[in-house]
C-alpha cells in the first residue's frame, strides 16, 4: 500500500536529482527496499513519507557520486565479440515523438530551467515547491536547518525567475 501510494512521488524526486529515468527507477527500488529492511529504525518522529524521501534523496546522491567515478567508454570504439569487432550501437537520446507531443512547451522550458539550478537549490525547490513538502519536512529530509531551506528556496526561486525572464524576453525579440 505504501509503495502504491508514494512510488510516483519518490520517483519524481529521484529523477529531478539524478536527471536520469533509469537511475531514478533504481533509486525508488533501493529506497523502498532500504526502508523495508530498516523499518525497525523508523521512530515515528516524522511522517513515513518524509523518512522515505530522505532515504531516496540519499540514494540519489550516492548514485550521482558513483556515476562520477564510473568508467567512460568511447562511442568511437568498436565492441570486440567472438566473431570480430562490431561498431557500437548508439541510441538516439532525443525525445521520441510521443514524448514531444505529451509535454507542453512551457512545461519543458520549466523543467529544463529547474534542471539548470545548482543541485542544492534544485533539491530544495523540488521537495518544497514541486512535491509540496513543508519547509520543516524538507529541512528534516535533507538534514538542514529551516532557515537554510528557506534561504536555498528563495535563491532557487530568484534564479528561476531570472532565467525564465531572460528566456521569454529573448523569445519575444525573435532570439532563441
Amino acid at each position: 500500500e505504501l509503495v502504491r501510494k508514494d512510488d510516483r512521488r519518490v520517483f519524481r524526486i529521484a529523477q529531478h536529482i539524478t536527471q536520469n529515468v533509469e537511475d531514478a527507477e533504481d533509486v525508488v527500488q533501493d529506497a523502498f527496499l532500504k526502508a523495508y529492511t530498516k523499518l525497525d529504525q523508523f521512530q515515528g518522529n516524522s511522517k513515513f513519507y518524509t523518512w522515505l524521501v530522505r532515504i531516496a534523496v540519499n540514494e540519489s546522491l550516492m548514485r550521482l557520486r558513483k556515476r562520477k567515478t564510473s568508467r567512460t567508454v568511447s562511442i568511437d570504439e568498436d565492441i570486440e565479440t567472438e566473431e570480430g569487432s562490431v561498431p557500437r550501437d548508439v541510441a538516439d537520446w532525443g525525445p521520441d515523438p510521443e514524448e514531444r507531443y505529451e509535454q507542453a512547451e512551457l512545461g519543458e522550458i520549466l523543467r529544463k530551467t529547474i534542471q539548470g539550478l545548482p543541485s542544492g537549490f534544485r533539491t530544495v525547490f523540488v521537495l518544497r515547491d514541486v512535491e509540496g513538502l513543508s519547509t520543516e519536512e524538507t529541512a528534516e529530509t535533507l538534514g538542514l536547518s529551516v532557515p537554510a531551506v528557506k534561504s536555498r528556496l528563495l535563491r532557487a526561486r530568484l534564479q528561476l525567475r531570472e532565467r525564465l525572464n531572460r528566456y521569454f524576453r529573448g523569445k519575444k525579440g525573435g532570439k532563441q
